[in-house]
Order: C-alpha cells, then sequence, then structure tokens
C-alpha cells in the first residue's frame, strides 16, 4: 500500500479491533471521540486513527480511581438470600 492510500475499517471490523460492539463504537462516533465517514449509507473508519484513538484511551500509570467502591460478594448469592 502506498503512503497516497487510506486503509478504510468498516464498522464491524473497527468494533472488533477496539474490542466494543458496535453500539459503542456508534457512540463513540456520535460523541466526536472517533472520527468516521459516510459514504452515502456506509460508514468507514480510517484505521491510523482508530489507532490513535486506542492510544488517546490509554491509563497513564497512577491515574486510575480506585476510589469506586467494588463489590466485595457475589451477586448470586445475595439474589438467593435477600
Amino acid at each position: 500500500m502506498s503512503a497516497d492510500e487510506i486503509d478504510w475499517l468498516n464498522t464491524a471490523k473497527a468494533a472488533e479491533r477496539l474490542g466494543v460492539t458496535p453500539r459503542t463504537l456508534y457512540r463513540f462516533i456520535d460523541d466526536g471521540q472517533l472520527p468516521a465517514y459516510r459514504f452515502g449509507r456506509v460508514i468507514r473508519l480510517k484505521s491510523h486513527e482508530v489507532d490513535d484513538f486506542i492510544e488517546r484511551c490509554r491509563i497513564a500509570p497512577g491515574t486510575l480511581d480506585l476510589t469506586t467502591p467494588q463489590p466485595t460478594h457475589d451477586l448470586r448469592e445475595s439474589a438467593e438470600n435477600p
């Protein structure tokens, strides 16, 4: 592939590459977090822009918020013993 060629991904491939559902991918697009292009009824994403999005989502060490309480018991157990 030459430098002038664009490597396009369809929405299914882009969602698979990100490890998310198509619905989540469409939310990223609609929220303006991920650029996408409409050609008639077809939506395509540039491969390098998906890669850039992945890098922007990277968590820097020491910034993960662990103050949110995590469940300490099995939810199935709670449902069985209300």
